[in-house]
């Protein structure tokens, strides 16, 4: 699930959500309720990929040939 940034102009803070893309955005301030809350434009998160060897060692037996 994605992670959606909104600003509340009342209480002066950013606040995080996880919510679906299908999802409307977020009307009230989690913190104080106020409806003076906006969602904002990030950057977003790149892939990131964990383990050993990504192309040279991924599946690959090694042989005399190699």
């Amino acid at each position: 699930m994605p992670t959606y940034d909104y600003f509340c102009s009342d209480c002066n803070e950013a606040i995080e959500i996880f919510q679906s893309m299908s999802d409307p955005d977020v009307e009230k301030c989690p913190t104080c309720s106020s409806t003076e809350i906006r969602k904002l434009i990030s950057v977003g998160s790149g892939v990131i990929f964990k383990g050993s060897g990504f192309y040279a060692t991924d599946n690959r037996t090694k042989t005399s040939q190699d």
